[in-house]
């Protein structure tokens, strides 16, 4: 198996792909008009709806599962030459393992704790040993390994 990717480039490509969905979340929102905010010339006010919290999770968990599925990489992994590999053999994960691994890592981020979820269970990456696992890749029995 190639060796376990930095924990600190893992972060890059979880920003990465979070501004990449981030987007693609924001503009649906908008376009089926369940994003909640409102812009006057007063002020501004933002809060998330539950339907613009439904987009989120499903963008988020289709947009990791097929992608980890299919390669091992999501974009963001993609262009900072890492991969995601089953921790038993080092294949790339069935769709069921991607699934698993995207709803521990989403479904709180897009709920209820964004920040502080994410900064959990990947973080949790910096200090594990010795496969540097996020708690989504404990979940998955996966690790993110470098290709470079």
């Amino acid at each position: 198996m190639p060796p376990l990717a930095d924990s600190g480039k893992r972060t890059l490509a979880r920003i990465i792909d979070m501004i990449l969905v981030g987007i693609v979340v924001a503009l649906l929102s908008w376009g089926f008009g369940v994003a909640a905010y409102t812009v006057n010339a007063d002020r501004m006010q933002f809060g998330k709806s539950f339907a613009e919290e439904i987009i989120a999770a499903v963008l988020y968990i289709a947009y990791d599962t097929v992608l980890i599925s299919r390669t091992g990489q999501t974009l963001g992994k993609k262009w900072l030459g890492m991969r995601v590999a089953n921790l038993d053999n080092g294949s790339t994960p069935s769709v069921q393992t991607s699934l698993a691994r995207a709803a521990v890592l989403w479904i709180p981020f897009a709920f209820c704790c964004a920040c502080v979820w994410t900064a959990i269970a990947g973080g949790w990456s910096f200090f594990d040993r010795p496969y540097k696992q996020g708690l989504h890749d404990k979940a998955a029995k996966t690790v993110v390994v470098s290709l470079g």
